[in-house]
């Protein structure tokens, strides 16, 4: 399958979420995959679905040779947007956490990401993504202090071989920078996901409104490293406002709000996993739209990487039946 076919996301998921009401599906009392645990990993899954579609919107719609303009018109713009509806600011130590959060989940990983598009054929900085459950599901043990899952990470491992086949091509070459720039922007996701679920979410604060806390911080941090780096920012035309609408309010501060909410409540490791839908959303996009091929590896790889994703969120029933004895 020629590199140039193969697609890859740029990026890297009842109530009302802007004021936080409502979470009493947000903490839904199923705990395994058929009840409410099923029901948020669906929603939270709409995220990375989203992602899945910055390819073909970038390619087809947006001026090339901006990926920074690009992420700063993304993050900052839909942070602001939140802020001015939601009209809640952070308070006291969310300050500072808020801070570290957007530049962790937008103003780091936008940046490293785009370097290693740049640097790497398009199905190889996917694979080094992919990377992401497996830090988290150690992350998960250092910071959280959470026992160690082999069975998730063993599926965030078959994921990461599932993507590999998908996206990746047999005339795939490696850059080092473009391998550090991937491997920098799993961690800064890995490290903004898992942070996330540790400081959770201030009583009474939506999940609308905590994006756009981080969406802005992270806009924030690339408005100067934008204005150095790329200079002047491009011409816009009605394609690209429509490219850059999709990407910063449906595929930004929406996609951000669900998958920030399924973080809090939802266990981090499966969480971590659901975004390997990203790239393969994109190669879907790819063969249907752009009308590039898929042959019987890259569908051997989607049925791989599916079963992981649906294994990870599944509990086994030992586990089901202790918590509710607990």
């Amino acid at each position: 399958m020629d590199k140039a076919a193969v697609p890859t996301s740029l990026d890297g998921p009842g109530g009302d979420l802007a004021q936080g009401h409502g979470d009493d599906f947000a903490q839904g009392r199923g705990g395994d995959l058929a009840g409410g645990h099923g029901r948020r990993t669906v929603v939270t899954a709409l995220a990375p679905v989203a992602w899945g579609t910055t390819y073909v919107v970038a390619t087809e719609l947006l001026p090339q040779g901006h990926p920074l303009f690009g992420g700063l018109v993304r993050a900052l713009p839909a942070g602001l947007l939140a802020l001015a509806l939601t009209r809640t600011l952070p308070r006291g130590s969310w300050w500072p956490k808020a801070a570290v959060l957007g530049v962790l989940n937008f103003g780091l990983f936008f940046p490293l990401l785009f370097a290693a598009a740049e640097r790497l054929p398009g199905g190889v900085a996917a694979t080094l993504t992919a990377v992401q459950p497996m830090l988290v599901a150690v992350l998960a043990v250092t910071v959280l202090r959470e026992a160690f899952s082999l069975r998730r990470f063993a599926w965030g491992g078959a994921g990461l071989v599932g993507v590999g086949l998908v996206v990746l091509g047999p005339d795939a070459g490696f850059d080092l920078g473009g391998v550090v720039a991937g491997l920098g922007s799993a961690a800064s996701m890995a490290l903004g996901v898992t942070l996330t679920k540790l400081w959770g979410r201030p009583s009474g604060v939506g999940a609308l409104t905590f994006a756009g806390w981080q969406l802005t911080a992270g806009g924030l941090f690339l408005l100067p490293l934008t204005a150095v780096a790329e200079g002047a920012p491009p011409a816009v035309g009605p394609p690209a406002v429509v490219g850059y609408l999709w990407l910063g309010v449906v595929g930004g501060l929406l996609a951000y709000a669900l998958w920030f909410r399924g973080i809090t409540t939802l266990p981090v490791t499966s969480v971590a996993v659901l975004a390997l839908l990203s790239p393969m959303v994109a190669a879907l996009l790819g063969a249907v739209l752009l009308g590039q091929l898929l042959g019987p590896v890259q569908f051997a790889g989607f049925a791989l990487a599916l079963a992981a994703i649906v294994g990870s969120q599944v509990t086994p029933a030992r586990r089901r039946v202790t918590s509710r004895r607990a």
